[in-house]
Formats: structure tokens, C-alpha cells, sequence
């Protein structure tokens, strides 16, 4: 029963709803994670796309699960090893489904819509773009867009055009490198996605540099932008660039130098001097935002 309960809780993946905090970002720079119904609204959008996401995946492991079975890591997943059953992965999948839509009831409509949209384009990714070399990881990057959109929606905040573009940038550049790990496989004879034979280490590597470059550039442009700076009523916002090259640079070092997986879930729970960048950019940055000291 124990060993049961351990995969019905791997089934729904809780080490990768770290992405859903990303639905948090819009309280955070907007200066209203200190407000009580701010942080109520927040945690209930983030438990939503928690419970969606779980859908989605779940889906993904029922629709995958023949090629999951051949792959040198999936197989281990609940599904794939047999440890959970196709009946019980539906059950959970229309819990997880019904309880995320349960949830975003209780926040503005336009939350719910962003939510289903969500799901719907993970039903065609599903279904059909996954198998698409570059489509499927403009599909994953557009998810991360609709958990920054949803936050706003959730908590009655504009995004700024800033905050989107920083996300896809770097929600594309995660979702390239994750595909690194596919092309080692396949360079090794083991069978991958489908899609992975639209792409080669070659084209990955330039890819990653070259989006590594843009967002360095854009976040640089970000932090001394007159908008921005007047937003936040400092000039000092550029010296948060020091830990967005740290991560990158570290980032890097562990794929091409450690030769570890590119998979950015596994990288940030694994390397405790990536956890300590990540949290120090927030730091700073909580700093300048919410302490007049910083301004």
C-alpha cells in the first residue's frame, strides 16, 4: 500500500511543479506578495496549474507510454514500470484535472480560460506537435507565457511586455537544452522522441549559446530601461545581471563540462550553487523592490 501511495505520487510529478512558481512572478515585481489576498489568490492559481500540470503529465505517460517503455529513463516512470496501472492513471488523471478547475472557480473567469487553454494546447502537444522538431519546444516555452499571464489575471496585475518576453526567452532556452539530453541518447543507439531526429548536438549547442546571448542582452536592456527604472524607482536593477551570467555560465559548465543532464527540473534540485544563484537574484531583487533602502 505504501509502495502504492510512493507512485501515485511520482505519477503526478511534484519535483517539476517547481515551473508553476512561475505563476508567482507577477505578485512578486509588482510589489504585492506582502498583501494577504494577493498571497491567497496566488497560492490558489499556483495549486491550480499544480493540478493541471498533473493532468497533462499523467496524459503524456498514457499517450507515451509504448515509446516511455523503450526509454532509457522513462521506463522508470509509475506507468512505464507497471507500478501503476492504465485505469488508475485515468482516475488520477480526471482528479487532477477536475480539482484545478474546481480551484480556478474561486478566481476571475479569464483565469480559468488561460488554464483550459493551457491544457489544450498540452492536448495537441499530446497529440501531434511533440513529434515536431522546434514546434514542440515553442509549445513548452508558450506554457510558461500562460502561468506568467494567469498569475497577473489571478491577482489583478498587468504583465509588462518585459516579463513575457524574458519568459519565453528563457523558458525556450530550458526547453533547447532539454532536448540535449534526447540527442545524447540517440548518439548512444538508444531510442528517443520522435522529434529528436529534427535536431543534433551540433544545432542544439548553437542554439543554447545563441539564446544564452539574447537573454543576457535583453534582461541588460531590461534592468536600464527608463520604464523599469522609474517603475521601481532605482537605477541599481543592473547589478542583478551578475547572477542571471552566473546561472547561465553555471548552467553550461554542468552539461558541456560535467557532461550532466541538460534537464533544468533535475540540474536546479541537484546543484546546490545553482539553488543559491536563483535565490540570490530573488534576494537582490526583493531588495530593491520592497525595502526603500534599495532605491
Amino acid at each position: 500500500m505504501k509502495n502504492k501511495f510512493i507512485n501515485l505520487i511520482r505519477l503526478i510529478r511534484p519535483k517539476d511543479h517547481i515551473k508553476n512558481l512561475f505563476v508567482l512572478a507577477p505578485a512578486f515585481f509588482a510589489g504585492k506578495i506582502s498583501s494577504i489576498s494577493t498571497i491567497k489568490n496566488s497560492i490558489t492559481a499556483f495549486l491550480s496549474f499544480c493540478l493541471i500540470a498533473s493532468a497533462v503529465y499523467i496524459l503524456n505517460d498514457i499517450k507515451d507510454l509504448p515509446e516511455d517503455k523503450q526509454h532509457p529513463i522513462k521506463q522508470k516512470r509509475p506507468l512505464a514500470s507497471g507500478a501503476i496501472s492504465i485505469k488508475e492513471a485515468h482516475i488520477f488523471l480526471v482528479i487532477s484535472f477536475s480539482l484545478a478547475l474546481i480551484l480556478s472557480f474561486s478566481l476571475p473567469i479569464s483565469f480559468s480560460l488561460i488554464l483550459i487553454t493551457y491544457f489544450i494546447i498540452n492536448l495537441a502537444y499530446s497529440f501531434g506537435l511533440k513529434h515536431v522538431a522546434v514546434i514542440d519546444i515553442f509549445c513548452v516555452a508558450s506554457g510558461f507565457v500562460l502561468r506568467i499571464l494567469a498569475g497577473g489575471v489571478a491577482v489583478k496585475v498587468p504583465v509588462s511586455m518585459w516579463i513575457i518576453i524574458m519568459t519565453f526567452l528563457l523558458a525556450l532556452f530550458l526547453s533547447i537544452g532539454k532536448r540535449r539530453d534526447d540527442c545524447n541518447f540517440l548518439n548512444e543507439g538508444l531510442k528517443t522522441r520522435r522529434c529528436i531526429y529534427g535536431y543534433n548536438l551540433e544545432f542544439i549547442n548553437a542554439s543554447m549559446i545563441f539564446m544564452a546571448g539574447v537573454i543576457t542582452v535583453s534582461y541588460i536592456l531590461y534592468t536600464v530601461s527608463p520604464e523599469i527604472t522609474e517603475k521601481f524607482q532605482t537605477k541599481n536593477l543592473y547589478i542583478t545581471v551578475f547572477f542571471v551570467l552566473l546561472g547561465l555560465m553555471r548552467y553550461f559548465q554542468l552539461i558541456l563540462v560535467q557532461k550532466r543532464s541538460a534537464d533544468p527540473v533535475k540540474i536546479f534540485w541537484e546543484d546546490r550553487f545553482l539553488k543559491l544563484t536563483v535565490g540570490a537574484w530573488l534576494a537582490v531583487f526583493g531588495y530593491f523592490i520592497y525595502f526603500p533602502g534599495g532605491k
